[in-house]
C-alpha cells in the first residue's frame, strides 16, 4: 500500500492532512482533523463521525465497552459500535489490507469519501485530499453500526 502512495512521497503524518484511502468497507476519506472532515464532506456538525482504531488496546483507551458485549465487539468485522460514552469506534481487522495504513497512526476520524448525502465521485474525493493512498477504489457497503450499552444493544444501520 505505501508504494502506491501519491502526492507526498512519505505519509503525512500532519494533523490536518486529509487521505483517501481504501478502507476496510469503502472508499474513504481519514484524517485526525474533525473539522477538516466535517468542511471537506459539506457535512452538518450534529452528525457523528466514527474513528478508526487499529487495535482492541487502542479501543480500551478510548472508551469503556460494556462486560456485556466484549465478546461480539472482539469478534465483530467491519462494524461500527456507537459506545454508552457517545463516541463510535471500528476495530480494523489486522488481516485487512487497510490495517497497514491505519497502524501507522492507531487512531483516524473516517467517513466516506463524497459529498454528505451524496454517491462516491472520485473526481471530488481526489480534489479534496491531501494525500491519495490508493489508486485502485471499490465502492462496497458501508459498516453496520450498533448502539451498545450496558443492557441493550440496537441496530443503527
Amino acid at each position: 500500500m505505501d508504494s502506491e502512495i501519491q502526492k507526498n512521497s512519505t505519509l503525512n503524518t500532519h494533523h490536518s492532512s486529509l487521505f483517501l484511502v481504501q478502507t476496510d468497507t469503502t472508499v474513504g476519506f481519514l484524517s485526525n482533523d474533525l473539522d477538516r472532515l466535517y468542511s471537506s464532506k459539506q457535512r452538518d456538525k450534529s452528525k457523528k463521525i466514527l474513528q478508526e482504531v487499529d487495535s482492541f488496546a487502542t479501543l480500551n483507551t478510548l472508551t469503556r465497552v460494556p462486560n456485556k458485549y466484549k465478546k461480539l465487539v472482539r469478534n465483530s468485522k467491519k462494524t461500527t459500535f456507537i459506545y454508552p460514552n457517545g463516541e463510535s469506534f471500528r476495530v480494523i481487522d489486522k488481516n485487512s489490507k487497510h490495517h497497514n495504513f491505519i497502524s501507522k497512526f492507531k487512531i483516524m476520524y473516517s467517513t466516506s469519501a463524497n459529498i454528505s448525502g451524496g454517491e462516491f465521485d472520485e473526481t471530488f474525493a481526489r480534489e479534496k485530499a491531501d494525500t491519495i493512498v490508493e489508486t485502485d477504489f471499490s465502492i462496497s457497503s458501508p459498516s453496520k453500526i450498533y448502539k451498545i450499552s450496558n443492557y441493550k444493544k440496537i441496530r443503527v444501520r
